[in-house]
């Protein structure tokens, strides 16, 4: 199945993580865009905190409302990899109440990650403790009337101010084809190619052949080679060839454009945008 001529593009969250919520929305509205990702936990300043009063919640509901916004998607910070038992099973706890959070703030998706534990590091009883903490998480899911992204991401380590990308379980091929089979088919990915291509640069398959139809949310960005490691750039900045990626995608959702530097966030985004044009891609605001 073919990406359909016109793609639907939202705006994702990250590059706003040092902004006020409100400049979220203010900045997503100036450049027309009509869907937005938002985010729970993490500690920055622009991430909902991991409780909210109900006056919260009303007031985030008024945020969509007056810029004409919709946040169906959903970031969590968790991680399912820890090697401590017990600080795994406080992080599934946190991460289901963030669940139900969420869903009171109107998501449809959220994003999750395995965690950042290297491949090589994973041992047997943390495979059993992740996937069963997916199943759960999943379980609640499905009574809420949401869906699971797993997101591609491998461990980043910033050194000498420059990202340094390791293997996890959502990058190195065998464990995420291990882990596609091992999950209920209604936990589904968040396609991310850049951050595959920043971890395996010369594989160019990044991964739709492993999770092509498990695919239900995707980030939109590229890494860029900088002295020894990675710095994320927008899409168009670098050599990740959406024009020949897109149009593979069986996906049929809106894509969003995740740029990720706060320096320029609103440049970075519009320059991504542009790229879509320039390369040809027949896209619109998704809604």
């Amino acid at each position: 199945m073919s990406q359909p001529a016109e793609i639907l593009i939202g705006c994702g969250e990250w590059g706003f993580r040092d902004l006020p919520l409100e400049e979220h929305f203010a900045i997503a509205a100036r450049l027309c865009f009509k869907v937005m990702e938002f985010g729970i936990g993490g500690g920055q300043p622009g991430r909902l905190p991991e409780s909210l009063a109900p006056s919260q919640i009303e007031a985030f509901v008024d945020l969509c409302h007056r810029h004409q916004i919709t946040t169906p998607f959903c970031c969590l910070e968790n991680d399912f990899t820890l090697p401590d038992a017990a600080a795994h099973d406080r992080m599934l706890q946190r991460t289901l109440d963030q669940i139900e959070l969420a869903q009171e703030l109107g998501a449809t998706h959220v994003r999750l990650f395995t965690g950042i534990t290297p491949i090589g590091a994973m041992t047997p009883a943390i495979w059993s403790r992740m996937l069963a903490a997916f199943n759960a998480a999943d379980e609640l899911c499905q009574s809420l009337g949401l869906v699971i992204a797993i997101e591609t991401h491998g461990k980043i380590e910033l050194r000498n101010g420059v990202a340094h990308h390791t293997h996890t379980v959502t990058t190195d091929r065998d464990a995420l084809a291990r882990l596609v089979k091992s999950l209920p088919e209604t936990v589904m990915f968040n396609y991310d190619p850049g951050n595959l291509k920043a971890v395996e640069p010369d594989d160019h398959r990044y991964a739709l052949d492993l999770i092509g139809d498990r695919i239900d949310y995707c980030h939109l960005k590229d890494w860029r080679r900088s002295a020894d490691g990675w710095e994320a750039v927008a899409i168009g900045d670098d050599d990740l060839d959406y024009a020949r990626l897109l149009p593979q995608l069986p996906y049929r959702g809106i894509l969003l454009i995740e740029y990720e530097p706060t320096t320029d966030v609103e440049a970075g985004i519009k320059r991504s945008l542009d790229y879509l044009t320039r390369a040809g891609i027949d896209w619109a605001f998704g809604r």
